[in-house]
């Protein structure tokens, strides 16, 4: 008989260091996407608070801490990562585990702006894009969600069917970076 083993999403290709940046894998963990029934917007906050000691997030922003975040990923929706979400969320929101179709990685270091530079079509640097910014955008060709965790670090969401790619192009893009310093 066959034995199956769970790889994650970046299977086995992570972590990596170029220069000042390093690329990690974010451990999986659970992923509830979130998105607010009609009229039930502020109690889904309030309760998300109660819940998980975290609001709903504006547009472009992340609320939350390690281990416990609401990212914005569009408009009216939220991915919920770290916690298994509370029953009582789905009061008020439409929720669904999206726990095995995404990708989580973690772009740090003093590079780690001018990596992204490469490859995204948004400004990053931190006098515009603060800690607890997020942007939904492309890298490369991909669809990501990308949300400013620290000074020096990114917290990157990618549809893990991209995964590979997606440590491809970060990391070709961090030797590029290396290279030229």
């Amino acid at each position: 008989m066959v034995e199956l083993v769970a790889k994650s999403p970046c299977g086995g290709r992570l972590p990596v260091e170029h220069g000042a940046s390093r690329l990690s894998e974010v451990a999986m963990t659970c992923l509830t996407s979130l998105q607010p029934k009609q009229g039930q917007e502020k109690a889904l906050s309030q309760a998300l608070k109660s819940a998980h000691g975290m609001v709903f997030p504006a547009p472009n922003r992340a609320t939350g801490k390690e281990g416990a975040r609401a990212i914005w990923i569009g408009k009216g929706q939220a991915m919920l990562v770290g916690p298994e979400p509370d029953t009582g969320l789905a009061a008020h929101a439409a929720m669904t585990d999206q726990s095995d179709a995404w990708a989580m990685v973690r772009l740090e270091g003093a590079a780690a702006e001018d990596v992204l530079a490469r490859l995204v079509p948004v400004d990053l640097r931190q006098t515009v894009f603060k800690r607890g910014h997020s942007v939904r955008t492309m890298l490369q060709h991909m669809s990501v969600s990308i949300t400013r965790i620290s000074d020096e670090a990114f917290f990157i969401l990618a549809f893990r069917s991209m995964a590979g790619t997606l440590v491809h192009d970060l990391e070709t893009a961090m030797k590029g970076v290396a290279a030229r310093r």
